[in-house]
This record gives C-alpha cells, structure tokens and sequence, in this order.
C-alpha cells in the first residue's frame, strides 16, 4: 500500500475503553507505531486529546460502532476546531474488516490506522453541530409521535372493552367532538343521552341517534381511573410534541433559505422540509453527485452480480429516517393534481408496481432536493412540460421516420 500520511492514528472504540495506535514515519518507509489505551470517560478522552496535540496528529480514524463514537467525535471536534483543524474519519465497519483470526483491540487500532495512513477509508457523512442538534429534535418528535400513537391505539383498545363503541361512528375519536365525550367519561363514568349534543361539533351532530347508542353505558370507579390515565398519558405525549416543536422552530431559523427552497417541491411542507434539511444539511459537497446522495440514502437498487448473473438487487439499509419521510412525501406528492410527479408516478406504477414507484419517485424527489440546494433554484413545474414537448417531438420524428421506411404516406390532419 502506498502511503500518504506521516502522522495519523486509528482508533478501536468500546463501550469502556478506547485503544489508539499512532503511526509516525518518513512516507514509503514503514512507520513506528504507539499503543496507547484510554478510558471513555471525559477525563480519558482529555488524555486522548491531549496526546493527540502532542504528537501533532492531524489524522484521526474510527468505527462507527453503535453511539460510542459520539462522545470522541464530539471532544476531538470541538478542541481542534480551535487548534487549527483535523480530519476525523467515521467509516462504517463493514468497509474495513480485517483478516480473520487477527483480531484483537490491538490489531484492529492498528488495521485502522494502516487503512488511514493508505487513504483507504471512505468517510461517512456526518452532518456539521448545528445540522446534528436540529436533527436530535426531529428525530424526537417522531419517537414521541409514534409513542402518542400508541397510546391512542390503547384508549381505543380499552373503550371498546367497556362496550363504548365510538370508533364505529366519529372518524376520529380524538378530535373535538370525540375528546369531550372521553373526557366526560373520565369524570363522571356515563353520558346520559340529553347530555351528547352539548358535546358534538360539526358533522358528528349528523349522527346524535348513533352515537347515542354508542355512549350507552356506565363505567366503574377502577375504569374511570384507568382510562383517566391512558387520557393523560396521551396528553402529556401532546404538549411534549408542542414543546418540541417550538425547539425545532427556533433551531430551524439558521437554515431558512434552504428550507424556502424544499418547500417549493410538490408534497413537501415546512416540518418535513425541516426533518430533511436535519438529516441531509445544507453543505452537499461531501456527495459529487445526486446518486451518490441517493445511495447513501439507501433509495437505489444494490448491485450484485456475479458470472453473468444478477443476484438481490435489495435497497440498502441506508439512512431510514430520511427513506421514511421522503416516501411519505412520495405518496403525498402523487395526490398533487396536475403535476408532473404526480404523473410521472403512475405511468411507473403501471409497469413496476406501487411500492416500487414510490421508492423510485423518492429518489427523484431527492435528486430534485440535491440540485435545488447546489444550484439555489426554486422548484419549476414549467420545466418538465418543456422537457415533455421536447420528449413528444422526438416520438413524432421517429414515428414519422419509421412510416418512411416502411413506404407509407402521411396525410395532413
């Protein structure tokens, strides 16, 4: 391997302990190496530090293994950041394995650093401080969503065990009207009938006999207080979203104009705007192209193939919160009338099935998302009908060539 780096180390991470090697040496010659192992306390992470400045390592490669990396990324970035800058690789260990039967904490810190000092690693995205903490806020609000949901599901769940069957006639028990009843379910543990339409609200009016029936019963004191519960819990789930909400707001103000410019694309509002814009950033030059961004994001088919053969072509695992929320702007941007996505998708879907087209109009949506925020542009609708007048020209060309050839005579319309 030629080298590349006089002074780099390399980094085996654990739960407990760090092993650093240190490799130090005139390039093309083979280079002394330094065995050192620090705790993963602050204070041994100092003492990393603290090394690393001494020997002038400018250089830094580890696993990405589990959350263990975070804390060191997050030392070694903020103090050379003031000492005039380092490179930290975070590679993800299925791209360095080492020989089997060599491995021990030694020889991997060493394997690492071989790679490094090689320029063998490929580095994996990690997003700049400001990008990492608005991404905490939205990926928390989607735990607490899906945690909301669940407690929905279980009110649901309990007051149909008690015989109150309100899911059979209000889409959603959870609006106006159906929460006013649970609440006064909670208080009192009936409704009486003259009671019901002092709580409805809108259309729900429309169906005062059904529902009626449907709250004709009496709960006990232990399932007043048992259901009273679940209606905290999923309250408590509601102004814990509203509080977050307003965090990722005030986080979200530092990357307006990047925001702006995705809320233009058909099928994307602000909040998911704001969870792409958390999970991409807004510096792209770490991907050369938009399908290096869209592998990365796991939205492409793998290749895999062998003697001629082409084995799974599976998506990869990639980035799952970005895959999530750009297929839910998938199957939104399809509801968008009279667009070009819209159309685009169901000419595909006719030939490779649903799922399959949504994944593909994802990485469209993500491709479109990548030249928006390198280029600066506004999403252009008009575009697209250019590109389809120019398509059907070419189709009437070859047409018109194709009648040619076979000695037929076109007539005017």
């Amino acid at each position: 391997m030629r080298d590349l780096l006089e002074v780099c180390c390399g980094l085996d991470v654990h739960k407990e302990v760090v092993v650093a090697c240190l490799l130090k040496g005139v390039l093309g010659q083979e280079p002394t190496s330094e065995i050192r192992e620090f705790s993963t306390l602050l204070s041994g992470l100092d003492k990393l530090k603290s090394w690393l400045i001494e020997n002038n390592c400018r250089e830094v490669a580890m696993e990405s293994t589990g959350v263990y990396w975070f804390p060191i990324y997050n030392v070694l970035e903020a103090v050379f950041e003031e000492e005039g800058g380092i490179n930290i690789t975070v590679t993800n260990p299925r791209h360095m394995k080492n020989v089997p039967g060599k491995k021990t904490d030694v020889n991997d810190a060493k394997w690492i650093a071989g790679l490094l000092r090689a320029g063998l690693l490929n580095a994996s995205y990690i997003p700049p401080r400001q990008v990492r903490e608005l991404r905490d806020w939205t990926r928390y609000r989607k735990t607490i969503v899906q945690e909301m949901t669940g407690h929905k599901n279980r009110v649901e769940k309990y007051l149909q065990q008690c015989g109150f069957k309100l899911s059979t006639f209000l889409t959603d028990i959870f609006g106006q009207s159906g929460i006013s009843l649970i609440h006064k379910l909670c208080d009192v543990g009936y409704i009486s009938p003259d009671d019901v339409l002092s709580h409805l609200r809108g259309t729900a009016r429309k169906k005062l006999d059904d529902i009626k029936q449907a709250v004709n019963g009496r709960l006990n004191e232990h399932e007043r207080s048992f259901l009273s519960m679940l209606v905290r819990n999923f309250e408590q789930c509601l102004r814990e979203i509203e509080d977050i909400e307003k965090k990722i707001m005030e986080c979200a103000g530092k990357f307006e104009e990047a925001i702006r410019l995705v809320e233009t694309v058909p099928g994307i509002q602000r909040l998911t705007a704001i969870t792409i814009i958390s999970e991409i950033g807004t510096d792209l030059n770490m991907f050369p192209t938009a399908a290096h961004l869209c592998s990365w994001a796991g939205m492409c088919p793998g290749n895999n193939e062998s003697a001629g053969k082409k084995k799974s072509t599976r998506l990869s695992k990639g980035n799952l919160q970005l895959k999530n929320i750009l297929c839910q702007c998938s199957w939104a941007a399809t509801r968008n009338k009279k667009t070009y996505l819209r159309d685009w998708y169901w000419k595909l879907s006719r030939r490779r099935g649903m799922k399959k087209a949504i994944i593909a109009l994802g990485r469209k949506l993500l491709t479109i998302i990548y030249h928006m925020l390198t280029t600066g542009e506004l999403y252009d609708e008009t575009r697209y009908g250019q590109a389809k007048n120019r398509h059907e020209e070419i189709r009437r060309n070859k047409l018109i060539a194709e009648a040619q050839r076979l000695g037929l005579k076109l007539l005017p319309a």
